[in-house]
């Protein structure tokens, strides 16, 4: 799904998890990505990144295990436009061919909450290893929706 502004990611942080010969170690990473209809909205996800040889070309498939934290990083939300129900907000391969990340998000308007939900999936065999995180947004500033 095309995106109408595209979003990056910002490493944040990493730590080795297995040393590699030759070629970057295997790790995990902490990247932030900002919402890029909802100013003031900052997710953060970990997820493993596979190293050695074939991860430093970008030729290695990275685990499917991911976990997401979303926070409200501005004293106010700014919405930028109307919001789907439901929308990738963010999509990275994860292998050389197939495989992906995703980043979802979704409204639940009668809690007025921002839900996001990161998960990947593979052209044959996806993986249900998901994990999902919440950001109420404040009654006097609803959510406008689609």
């Amino acid at each position: 799904m095309p995106l109408s502004t595209p979003v990056q990611a910002e490493l944040v942080g990493e730590v080795d998890t297995a040393f590699r010969w030759l070629g970057k170690d295997d790790r995990v990473v902490i990247e932030a990505y900002d919402d890029p209809k909802v100013r003031g909205i900052t997710c953060y996800v970990s997820r493993a990144r596979t190293g050695g040889v074939k991860g430093t070309v970008g030729l290695a498939e990275d685990r499917a295990e991911a976990s997401i934290a979303c926070r409200q990083v501005t004293e106010t939300l700014h919405f930028t436009e109307k919001l789907p129900r439901q929308e990738d907000v963010f999509t990275e391969r994860m292998s050389i061919l197939f495989k992906r990340l995703h980043i979802v998000r979704m409204v639940d308007s009668k809690r007025n909450t921002l839900i996001y939900l990161t998960y990947s999936d593979k052209l044959i065999d996806g993986s249900p290893q998901n994990s999902v995180t919440a950001v109420p947004v404040m009654h006097a500033t609803p959510i406008p929706v689609k």
